[in-house]
């Protein structure tokens, strides 16, 4: 029964970075659940036994290098906050994480705006999950800051964690559409800004 498993799972991982290469050479609609069940060595009825669909099989090769994505995010900004002291290089480390992933994949980060933000359940449901936990995250760093009189007092840690995540969409879709060729240099001008306004006033 274990050895079971681990083959099927072996073989979700095999479809998964199959689909993931073909996304990125081919786009989402030059993608097919026979083409990629033809270069994964497997049936199409193999790879229908694993994901619903084809919109299934995108949602799910992404969310899963998301996670990974997300999981060495917050390692990077969380050490940034201890050696720097810095709220500012702590959500850039953590934003340079998914910029970086985007910019070595720009075919599936298309795929990725175009389906993964409108997702129908349960996908909408871990995406937003997802989007919740880097926004806690936010809001934790930033009430670290706060301790330390990085912030004023009276900062809304929760409304900063939705800043950055307008920063970052904002200039991650500049980047997707071509109108900014550098989308973490966007980022870190709209996000100094933002704090450079909520210091303490004797640091202004």
């Amino acid at each position: 029964m274990f050895i079971r498993t681990e083959q099927k799972a072996a073989t979700r991982a095999r479809i998964l970075e199959t689909a993931r290469k073909q996304l990125e050479r081919d786009g989402y609609d030059g993608t097919s659940i026979r083409s990629v069940a033809g270069e994964a060595k497997v049936a199409a009825g193999t790879v229908l036994l694993h994901f619903r669909d084809k919109q299934d099989l995108l949602h799910a090769a992404l969310f899963d290098d998301l996670e990974t994505t997300w999981a060495r995010a917050r390692e990077v900004s969380e050490k940034k906050m201890q050696k720097k002291g810095s709220l500012e290089r702590a959500l850039t480390a953590l934003a340079r994480a998914f910029f970086d992933y985007y910019a070595e994949r720009p075919a599936l980060s298309r795929a990725l705006l175009r389906e993964s933000l409108f997702a129908a359940p349960p996908w909408s449901q871990r995406f937003a999950a997802q989007v919740a936990e880097v926004h806690a995250h936010v809001a934790q760093l930033a009430g670290a800051a706060k301790s330390r009189g990085e912030l004023e007092a009276d900062v809304d840690v929760a409304l900063l964690g939705a800043a950055f995540f307008s920063f970052y969409y904002f200039a991650l879709m500049a980047w997707l559409q071509g109108g900014h060729a550098h989308p973490l240099q966007f980022f870190e001008r709209l996000l100094r800004q933002h704090l450079d306004g909520l210091a303490p006033r004797r640091k202004r």
